[in-house]
């Protein structure tokens, strides 16, 4: 039984391990366009599986892996019969290692890697997988530990095949390639930093050594969003993070988040959740302290995404 989605909103209720969610999937039923904060992994295991993330639409073979990002618009059709491996993970986990944290928000909606397009990344990715679900199910001390480092590897080696593919189009070397992604790191690092204070497009070009012309579309050949939107993203994971602080009231949230009044946060916010940020906090207050979906079946490797 799939769960009830409020606004296109699914609040994702993780297991003992916190932050993290895996289940070995074998659903026929299609999931309904929705988006949660979870970054979510999906690797099907037996027959395909089919993912429609913003415009673009995606069949997944065995073998393929695809990674959906926190707060993305998506749909998900399943076969008629056939397995998968679903993990949902909160970006926080490793969100505050600097470099990762930009990473996150340079990937894009939705990447996938074609196991005939790429057969050693996506095995290597694969075993991750393996790795994770054998910490997830034995839930040994330090396993959170074990499934976060394994997350960060597994991301690192995604970011950097995209990197790979991205690069030709900002230099026309490889050193100026790598100088050009060198410089637009730092300036999503800075933008990570700063994100909740005034920030000068025109210092951000003079910081990459661009044009504020050419820095504008280069930064979203790097990023796939503009730097204005990007800047915007930054503040809106924020603004979940304390949106789930009770003591914490809308305005202080959307002051907080670098946001200048209520109403441009409530709109802001709304355009890109499909909720009011009242309406989200109250959605995640419903949540806390209920147990985990799949917890009655005694095997957190075989729940399901139910």
């Amino acid at each position: 039984m799939l769960p009830v989605l409020e606004h296109g909103r699914e609040t994702v209720q993780y297991s003992d391990i916190q932050g993290v969610r895996f289940f070995h999937n074998d659903l026929t039923e299609d999931y309904p366009l929705h988006w949660h904060t979870a970054t979510e992994i999906i690797a099907p295991t037996e027959n395909d599986y089919t993912i429609e993330a913003g415009s673009e639409k995606y069949v997944l073979q065995t073998g393929d892996i695809a990674v959906i990002m926190s707060g993305t618009l998506h749909k998900l059709s399943a076969p008629e019969s056939g397995k998968r491996y679903i993990l949902l993970f909160d970006y926080n986990l490793i969100g505050n290692v600097t470099s990762l944290n930009s990473l996150l928000h340079s990937l894009g909606e939705c990447i996938v890697i074609r196991k005939n397009e790429n057969a050693e990344l996506a095995e290597r990715l694969f075993d991750y997988i393996r790795q994770i679900q054998t910490e997830y199910e034995a839930n040994k001390p330090y396993a959170g530990a074990a499934i976060y480092s394994l997350l960060i590897r597994f991301m690192v080696d995604v970011g950097r095949s995209c990197m790979e593919e991205r690069v030709p189009l900002l230099g026309k070397t490889s050193a100026k390639n790598k100088e050009y992604v060198g410089r637009f790191m730092d300036v999503c690092n800075y933008i990570s930093e700063h994100c909740t204070e005034d920030i000068d497009m025109d210092a951000l070009a003079e910081m990459a050594g661009f044009s504020r012309f050419h820095f504008a579309r280069l930064f979203k050949e790097f990023a796939h969003v503009s730097c204005y939107e990007y800047l915007t993203q930054k503040r809106i994971l924020l603004s979940e993070m304390y949106l789930n602080q009770p003591d914490l009231s809308i305005l202080d949230v959307a002051l907080l988040s670098g946001f200048k009044s209520l109403s441009t946060f409530n709109r802001v916010f709304k355009s890109y959740k499909s909720c009011t940020p009242s309406e989200y906090r109250k959605m995640n207050r419903r949540y806390v302290n209920k147990p985990a979906l799949g917890d009655v079946s005694g095997s957190a490797g075989k729940d399901k995404k139910d």
